[in-house]
């Protein structure tokens, strides 16, 4: 039992640890790490996938964002970003994850499962870091995990100049 209690307090000071100088910056671009709840695998499944899409595709098209480059994994999602109309990190991925929850939860038999770990991991970019090269690295992911030998053959990714 004090395993699980030393564990929580660690997630907890893990949570705190990503939140601490965490700023929210109108027309800022980051990139967001976020895991699914104990890594596994989802988005293995195709279907599910494009749930995360979907709502990445909400939050472009209400403008809380402008999406530049994403890549869903099998366990995870890194987005790329800038910030727009006031939106905080915060809202933007607690919007996405309850979102994505509630589909999966709804269409799928992981109904009342977790999704997603707590938190997340973001990076403001900074002006001499170059856009495309990190939407290159982004998408370039399934590659570098061998999940195929050709970027086209990966169906959950997108880039706004691939």
């Amino acid at each position: 039992m004090k395993n699980n209690n030393i564990k929580h307090k660690a997630t907890s000071f893990h949570g705190e640890r990503l939140r601490k100088g965490r700023t929210s910056i109108e027309k800022q671009i980051y990139m967001i790490t976020t895991v699914t709840y104990m890594r596994k695998p989802l988005f293995s499944d195709l279907t599910l996938g494009r749930v995360a899409i979907n709502a990445m595709r909400f939050q472009h098209e209400k403008k809380f964002i402008t999406s530049l480059a994403f890549v869903i994994m099998p366990d995870h999602v890194h987005w790329l970003f800038q910030l727009e109309n006031e939106s905080t990190l915060s809202s933007v991925i607690r919007q996405f994850k309850t979102y994505t929850s509630f589909k999966i939860n709804f269409n799928s038999e992981l109904k009342h499962k977790r999704i997603w770990q707590s938190g997340f991991h973001d990076h403001a970019l900074r002006k001499e870091e170059d856009i495309k090269s990190i939407a290159r690295y982004i998408v370039a992911n399934p590659l570098r995990a061998g999940l195929v030998r050709n970027i086209g053959d990966y169906p959950l990714w997108d880039a706004n100049w691939l």
